[in-house]
């Protein structure tokens, strides 16, 4: 528990920093390059890239740091940052952030199972809720730096997931994801991943 308030609290001093400095019409004009694969708007058409339009700035400049540190190894982003000052990131992150998120359906078989586990974890397995960190509707939490779910491509976030379980992934604060993610079944995370693609 202590680990999970330092690291809100050290997110929420961060947020609030670049929150306030993102240009979103100079963001617009340098995002026009993500839009390949995210889509012009940040609603990215293929399953495996992800949905960038809702989520917040604290969240999508934490993951181009990581990427073009290294820290978040994504081989298609491979070079697509090295010219990207830290303002660069600020103002794309600012225009994402500003438009809105095309939502998903859950498949029906699957509701009753992801729902169990996004609003109540698995006390057997020792899984946290997912609302947690990411709230009931899954918007996330901006001031902490999590990430809105909501209506992310179920494919993405099953790959994410399974990355965070595996440890090929762990760019996460005090490895919260990583240490459920390792709890869950493939069933699990499929459940979960479609759910979540149809929160609202």
């Amino acid at each position: 528990m202590r680990k999970l308030t330092l690291g809100i609290l050290l997110l929420l001093g961060f947020s609030g920093t670049v929150a306030a400095q993102g240009d979103v019409a100079a963001g617009q004009a340098k995002a026009a390059v993500c839009g390949a694969c995210h889509g012009a708007d940040g609603n990215s058409m293929v399953g495996s890239f992800p949905k960038l339009a809702g989520q917040n700035v604290a969240y999508l400049v934490k993951q181009m740091k990581d990427i073009k540190s290294g820290d978040r190894p994504v081989m298609t982003m491979t070079g697509q940052l090295d010219a990207f000052s830290d303002q660069d990131m600020l103002n794309v992150a600012a225009y994402f952030s500003s438009q809105t998120i095309t939502l998903g359906k859950a498949k029906a078989e699957l509701v009753e199972l992801g729902e169990k586990l996004y609003r109540s974890g698995s006390k057997r397995k020792g899984v946290s809720a997912c609302t947690a960190c990411h709230s009931p509707t899954g918007s996330g939490n901006a001031p902490a730096g999590f990430p809105s779910l909501k209506g992310q491509h179920a494919e993405y976030t099953a790959l994410q997931l399974k990355a965070f379980r595996s440890g090929e992934r762990h760019n996460d604060a005090e490895k919260i994801m990583r240490d459920n993610a390792e709890l869950l079944s493939d069933k699990d995370i499929e459940a979960l991943a479609s759910y979540i693609s149809g929160l609202r």
